[in-house]
């Protein structure tokens, strides 16, 4: 009986995250094509800043409150006090950060001269902000996480078709995700409330800032988890140009699928992973093993089937110098493999509760990465950014293992 609603579970959330991950590929080649690949690396820039503004949006609560309420879900007034909590603190955060970003999209040379672009990116960090998928990944409801999913990429794909249509359209592309993400999030919060009948209790200032110090730690690693993730198309696009941004984002376009995946597979995992290993370790190791071997398999299958056919795909986007993104897809199918070790192995680092030792390999790791990137750039474009992306997931897999082995021999 729970095998077969792991497999329920697992079938109606892979369908949800493979239509959150279909979706961007449906509209990629139409942006290219009408808006041209340098106008798509402003995108690819505007989205990765509010990616970045959604780790302090979240603050640690997709990573240290998918855990509490995953622990917690039997006990009613202290999911209560869980989402009560983290929701006022998520509502502080978002008005300082929307204030001192929209400073900066004014005044700097680089944001204003696409304010509109930026601002209407902003949308995304909003819908985010009202998202209580966090919630339902520690109770581990993969259907209305699934609903929002389906919901939100519906309303950007149909956005995107029916109102970019001139190379000028552009600045409306993250629109669409924003307003996609507001509204579906908006649907799934008001019904959490009704399921869970959840109520804001009062949270006075002392618990915000208990909360704040709380989860500094882990929210200030998942900065440089941030910067790892969409660092590069900035980097690419400040240091470089916007069109070899826009090659970049090609490119990344197809490997961010796996990577995506990848970290959809996490936060699916994650919260069953913490839960049996905090009941018995052997037993979770041993859901741990299963789950991930299985996954690394398919991600290998899949990058191998990217590196054959990586000329086809390329030719899907559009672009103008097939060859060379062809060449460029080669060297980055890589990445999700590599990514998914880590990925597995940080699951056993913070379902063990290393956090110290995980924000240190983290900040190690993504300042070399920067630091690289941004010497290497000017000499080998975009082939030396996915190098570097490339040897510092695997400088940071054995980190990950040496403070496992010696965690797990103890």
């Amino acid at each position: 009986m729970l095998l077969h609603k792991q497999i329920q579970n697992l079938s109606v959330y892979g369908f949800g995250q493979l239509f959150n991950l279909v979706t961007p590929l449906l509209v990629a080649p139409y942006i290219v094509s009408v808006c041209g690949e340098e106008n798509f690396g402003k995108t690819a820039v505007g989205m990765a800043i509010c990616f970045f503004l959604i780790v302090f949006i979240d603050f640690g609560s997709d990573i240290i409150g998918v855990r509490e309420v995953s622990v917690n879900r039997e006990n009613k007034l202290k999911l209560n006090e869980i989402f009560s909590t983290t929701y006022a603190v998520k509502g502080v955060v978002l008005i300082f950060v929307l204030l001192i970003v929209s400073i900066f999209f004014s005044i700097i040379p680089f944001f204003s001269s696409d304010k509109k672009l930026f601002f209407f990116s902003l949308l995304v960090v909003i819908g985010q902000f009202i998202s209580p998928t966090w919630f339902l990944q520690g109770l581990e409801n993969v259907k209305l996480i699934t609903v929002l999913n389906v919901v939100s990429k519906t309303i950007y794909l149909i956005g995107v078709f029916l109102t970019i249509s001139k190379e000028s359209d552009y600045v409306n592309v993250n629109l669409w995700w924003g307003l996609g993400m507001i509204i579906s999030n908006s649907i799934v919060f008001i019904v959490v409330l009704r399921k869970y009948n959840l109520h804001f209790n009062n949270v006075n200032r002392a618990e915000i800032c208990n909360h704040l110090k709380d989860n500094f730690s882990i929210f200030y690693s998942q900065i440089f988890v941030s910067i790892h993730q969409y660092g590069p198309v900035i980097l690419i696009s400040f240091f470089g140009s916007n069109l070899l941004a826009g090659q970049y984002r090609i490119v990344d376009q197809v490997i961010v699928v796996f990577k995506t995946y990848v970290i959809l597979f996490f936060s699916f995992v994650y919260p069953k992973i913490c839960f049996l290993i905090d009941e018995n370790i052997k037993k979770g190791l041993k859901q741990w093993l299963i789950y991930n071997g299985i996954n690394l398999i398919f991600v290998f299958i899949g990058m191998i089937l990217v590196f054959v056919f990586s000329y086809e795909i390329i030719s899907y986007f559009n672009p103008t110098n097939r060859y060379v993104l062809s060449n460029l897809l080669q060297i980055a199918v890589f990445i999700p493999f590599i990514f998914a070790i880590s990925i597995a192995l940080k699951q056993l680092i913070l379902a063990f509760d290393l956090k110290k030792e995980y924000i240190t390999i983290t900040i190690i790791t993504v300042v070399l990465n920067i630091f690289t990137i941004i010497v290497i750039l000017p000499i080998y474009k975009v082939y030396g950014v996915f190098y570097t992306l490339i040897a510092t997931d695997i400088i940071m897999i054995f980190f990950y293992i040496f403070k496992l082995k010696k965690f797990l021999y103890k």
